[in-house]
């Protein structure tokens, strides 16, 4: 690489500019705590974004608002960012590197940036490409241009990092250490291990995006939000061609990149990638995250909107989704409710059926053929306290008699580059070829909204639930009227599209929070206890990212890996499994069930597909009871008073114990129990043939659900007995209670 010329780019390389905070250096020792001095007041500073000052930087270790970059802002800094905010500046030759500390001293993040660059030299921007809103601007002659920023607002101070490629084979890389020490990590979204904390898995670097994380890195819900205990968050730009990794490689690090793609980051609006990522903190986590929710999640919401929060809350969701077509039929959906009432003490609810009440996925109509007189069925449920939900996808299938029409109309998503307005098709679930509507059109949407709203007419449809698929399912070679940055964007706007029409009550995938009363369901899981297992921190995960109303899928799990052992059942038990129900769905194994029916009791919304009179056991049907009244009376009033705190702050309902105290080192790694509110902890046994567990409270007084005794917090219950008709669960006592 040549010499750039210095007449237009000033070197910031020099040996003077090693240090520049107060006479001489800091070892990289030294650098894990700023010593400090007497406090100094704090000059007062507009909360705008920083304009350019000259002034120097004064010569004490102030912590306050501090970060070290390397390899970079020395000299830069004095002329560009305000005094009171960049107390320790630090250039290295070789590195690039960030550090972070609080108002203690005590650094709470490191980060390696530009890990693509291989110690070239750094130069200041030319005057061209500097910002007018006081960054910093440093240049890697003809590979990168960097910016950075600060912002205070109150107790939380932000600094905005932007990368960007001045060259065809740069694709900008950050990594922070999450190694140990480094506090612990949440956010993101599902991932093959789901593990709690998030520095505890392993994902490759890969695209941003929903998927499958049976064949995928990442899940059907994300948020691009990490948060950090020690009181930092990394939040990166919607438009950023996002790339994550977490310990690959066994690097211990969080690694972000910016890169375009053939598949989720065809379409930008850059030639070349631009990293683009926030990191702020405050003095705890808890602060940090309640500023950054979102808030007010009641705007606009209509009273009916409301009671189907309420509803959803308080009443089952009963799933009738049997694996063949030709089983869902209406005596199928009559019988079902029969069954329900026939329990004696289940709330009726709400019915949800899968996509098979049409003859082809796209119908947007019902099968006449097994659905003969559903009008007057309808009628006969909702007289019985159902509500019915039917299962939508923005597929069509070409068999479909709609397909034609919407590519005559040119309703569909189209091939890439193609000449012609030619259909982009992909296959999805039993479907093996369909086209996909395009809402970003002006006419896909006003067509859908007919054939949703023809059938809440004619049949007294309740509501919709929406099933997207993941990014993956969409055509590769994609193609919308109005551009997208990734596919994952399609969802919030086919979802306003439908919702701006008929009620919605469920999405299966997001990247946005939907709009209330829109719950996020989990992923599918299968019926398994490892699945079980995962159930806690996905649920924990959602909530911190942004998803308050979440939808868990089915008691004992939403399919089988296999029907039933051959091998271990014996005639009996197989022919009891065969006739379960209707729709011939395998029961999942009885202690399995009865396990995730505890856990599901204290989750917002609790859903089944085989109902506990499946297994012909008066014990399984007595713990179901049991549970059913625990949750009138405990679980649903605390959902319903919690869900205020949701709405106003964005605040999850179903809680990590680290929410209650964030300072207590124990509850920011518990991943098997979680909080209702604040005042109710739940500590469920999600492993075969266990009747004990660990139980971790936090600080307080707390009743002990089993026996009623009083324990106090801030400890482990070792060993605490189980039995498998009970579930742990501890409620908050006044903080003056006494033993």
């Amino acid at each position: 690489q040549s010499t750039p010329d210095t007449s237009h780019h000033g070197d910031i390389t020099s040996d003077e500019d090693i240090f520049s905070d107060g006479e001489g250096g800091v070892s990289e020792e030294e650098t894990g705590r700023i010593p400090l001095q007497n406090a100094r007041r704090k000059p007062t500073m507009p909360l705008q974004l920083l304009k350019v000052q000259n002034a120097h930087l004064p010569g004490e270790h102030s912590p306050q608002n501090s970060i070290t970059s390397v390899n970079s802002i020395s000299s830069l800094l004095k002329e560009k960012l305000a005094r009171a905010y960049f107390h320790l500046i630090r250039f290295n030759n070789e590195e690039r590197i960030v550090r972070l500390y609080n108002d203690a001293g005590v650094e709470i993040l490191h980060g390696n940036l530009g890990t693509f660059l291989n110690y070239e030299t750094a130069y200041k921007c030319l005057e061209h490409n500097q910002r007018t809103d006081g960054s910093v601007c440093l240049e890697w002659m003809n590979r990168a241009r960097f910016y950075m920023n600060y912002r205070e607002f109150r107790q939380v101070h932000c600094y905005y990092i932007t990368w960007e490629s001045i060259a065809e084979d740069v694709s900008p890389m950050d990594c922070f250490d999450w190694s140990h020490g480094q506090g612990h990590w949440y956010g993101g979204g599902q991932t093959p291990s789901m593990a709690w904390p998030a520095e505890l898995g392993h994902v490759e670097l890969s695209p941003f995006i929903t998927g499958d994380v049976k064949y995928h890195q990442w899940g059907n819900v994300l948020k691009r939000y990490f948060i950090n205990s020690k009181g930092v968050t990394i939040t990166i730009d919607p438009n950023t061609p996002l790339h994550v990794s977490i310990n690959a490689e066994n690097s211990k690090k969080l690694c972000l990149s910016a890169k375009h793609d053939d598949f989720g980051y065809v379409y930008h609006d850059t030639p070349l990638p631009k990293l683009n990522y926030t990191i702020c903190r405050a003095d705890n986590m808890k602060i940090l995250h309640s500023f950054l929710a979102e808030k007010n999640l009641w705007d606009g919401l209509k009273k009916d909107e409301l009671e189907t929060i309420s509803s959803l809350l308080t009443e089952p969701v009963w799933q009738i989704a049997p694996s063949s077509i030709d089983e869902l039929t209406e005596s199928a959906i009559y019988n079902f409710t029969e069954d329900v009432i026939g329990l004696g003490f289940l709330r009726q609810g709400h019915v949800l059926l899968n996509e098979f009440w049409q003859s082809n996925i796209g119908d947007f109509s019902l099968d006449v053929s097994r659905f003969p007189t559903l009008e007057e069925t309808v009628d006969i449920i909702h007289r019985r306290g159902f509500r019915i939900i039917l299962t939508i996808q923005p597929f069509i299938s070409t068999e479909s008699h709609n397909f034609q029409d919407a590519v005559k109309e040119k309703l569909l998503v189209t091939e890439r580059d193609g000449r012609r307005h030619i259909p982009a098709l992909t296959a999805y679930k039993q479907v093996l070829s369909a086209g996909v509507l395009d809402t970003t059109n002006n006419h896909s949407g006003p067509w859908l909204q007919a054939k949703l709203k023809s059938l809440v007419d004619q049949y007294h449809i309740d509501s919709f639930y929406i099933d997207y698929g993941t990014a993956y399912d969409m055509p590769h070679h994609y193609h919308f009227e109005k551009e997208l940055r990734n596919p994952d964007q399609y969802k919030a706007g086919f979802t306003q599209v439908v919702s701006q029409s008929v009620s919605v009550v469920g999405v299966s995938s997001a990247t946005v929070r939907p709009r209330a009363p829109i719950f996020v369901s989990l992923p599918s899981f299968s019926s398994t206890w490892e699945c079980l297992s995962k159930i806690i921190p996905t649920v924990l995960t959602y909530g911190m990212i942004g998803y308050p109303f979440i939808m868990p899928g089915s008691v004992g799990g939403d399919y089988s890996v296999q029907k039933f052992d051959e091998v271990n059942s014996t005639t009996t038990e197989r022919a009891k499994r065969e006739d379960a129900s209707e729709f011939h769905l395998p029961l999942p194994d009885k202690e399995l069930y009865i396990r995730w029916l505890q856990l599901a009791t204290f989750l917002p919304v609790i859903r089944y597909a085989n109902l506990p009179s499946n297994y012909g056991d008066e014990s399984v049907l007595e713990m179901a009871k049991v549970l059913t009244s625990l949750r009138l009376k405990t679980v649903n009033p605390l959902l319903k008073k919690y869900v205020r705190d949701a709405l106003d702050f964005g605040t999850p309902i179903i809680r990590p114990l680290w929410l209650l105290d964030p300072k207590d080192p124990a509850c920011l790694t518990v991943a098997d129990e979680f909080s209702v509110g604040e005042e109710l902890i739940v500590a469920p046994v999600l492993y075969p043939h266990t009747t004990e567990r660990e139980v971790y409270l936090p600080a307080g007084v707390w009743k002990d659900g089993i026996d009623g005794s009083l324990r106090k917090g801030s400890r482990w219950l070792h060993s605490y007995r189980v039995p498998q008709d009970k579930v742990a669960h501890f409620i908050k006592m006044p903080d003056n209670t006494r033993f």
